[in-house]
């Protein structure tokens, strides 16, 4: 082992200096792209049904949920699953993908490799003031969508138009309608 090297190992909580308020949701960082090399990046996303991204791609990045508590419905494939607390979903790069969170509320880990999305929730977001959902934000569905996508077009992400949900996610209901949620 090396006695000289000087890196630090990092332990974090999702905490108020970790989160940030995300389009109506928060996300805190456990671990940043800058602390792995860029090789991944870990957050806990905090959400409720209405507060859920756009369809989108990920062009350079796999993403994992695991679910820590809720339920979520996953488009991507041209499959649905559902997904509930305690389960994992892969969502490959390359590949569109949407979301619809179906209980009251969710907990997720969030991990994508490599790592670099942290830079567009942070650039989509702002420092959380209380781990609370943020009872009245903008979310996705009300927001202009020009900076979600020049944003995500910046961090490898992106933003389906409705011609391309259509194509690509051909059992997704379509973005910004409500769903029922279910018990869990």
């Amino acid at each position: 082992m090396n006695a000289s090297h000087s890196a630090t190992l990092p332990v974090r909580g999702a905490a108020t200096e970790t989160t940030r308020f995300y389009m109506g949701s928060l996300m805190s960082f456990l671990v940043k792209s800058s602390e792995t090399q860029n090789s991944l990046c870990v957050a806990e996303y905090r959400s409720r049904p209405g507060h859920e991204p756009p369809p989108h791609i990920h062009i350079d990045q796999d993403e994992v949920f695991y679910l820590l508590e809720g339920e979520l419905e996953v488009y991507c494939l041209g499959q649905v699953r559902i997904v509930r607390a305690g389960e994992a979903i892969f969502l490959p790069r390359n590949q569109a993908h949407a979301w619809y969170v179906t209980s009251s509320t969710i907990r997720a880990l969030v991990m994508t490799s490599p790592g670099g999305l942290d830079g567009y929730f942070e650039e989509m977001s702002s420092p959380a003031t209380s781990m609370e959902l943020p009872p009245a934000a903008t979310t996705y569905a009300q927001a202009d969508p020009t900076q979600a996508i020049a944003t995500g077009e910046k961090h490898g992400i992106k933003i389906l138009t409705p011609a391309e949900t259509t194509e690509l996610l051909p059992h997704y209901p379509g973005f910004g309608l409500p769903r029922a949620q279910r018990s869990g």
